[in-house]
């Protein structure tokens, strides 16, 4: 979340939301910067208006509960999907190690009780 706050800083003080900028405020505020992080929040953000985007949130209903604005939940979906895949794609690494070792260890039984 402070990724997206960090834009919104940026934007409300017109400095351009780049990876330099963007890495600065997150820093100045005392958060450990994950670069992957910070190229996707800037990639995500490249099209969007985010005064528009503001302006929408706000005009939602508080009846509507925590609803965010189309473009800010975009965003934090785009990042928490890089994070799952990068999960899933390391988990898929370790079992097809796993894999490996249980067919060597297998075949030492095999061989032991033959």
């Amino acid at each position: 979340m402070e990724y997206v706050y960090s834009a919104l800083i940026l934007n409300e003080s017109d400095e351009e939301i780049n990876e330099d900028n963007l890495t600065g405020v997150l820093k100045a505020a005392g958060v450990d910067v994950e670069e992957s992080r910070v190229k996707a929040l800037v990639a995500a953000l490249e099209d969007v208006d985010i005064d528009e985007a503001v302006e929408e949130a706000t005009a939602v209903p508080a009846t509507a509960g925590a609803a965010t604005s189309g473009a800010a939940a975009d965003t934090e979906a785009e990042e928490e999907q890089a994070q799952e895949e990068e999960i899933e794609e390391e988990q898929a690494e370790d079992e097809e190690d796993d894999d490996d070792d249980e067919d060597a260890a297998g075949e030492g039984l095999g061989e032991l009780f033959g």
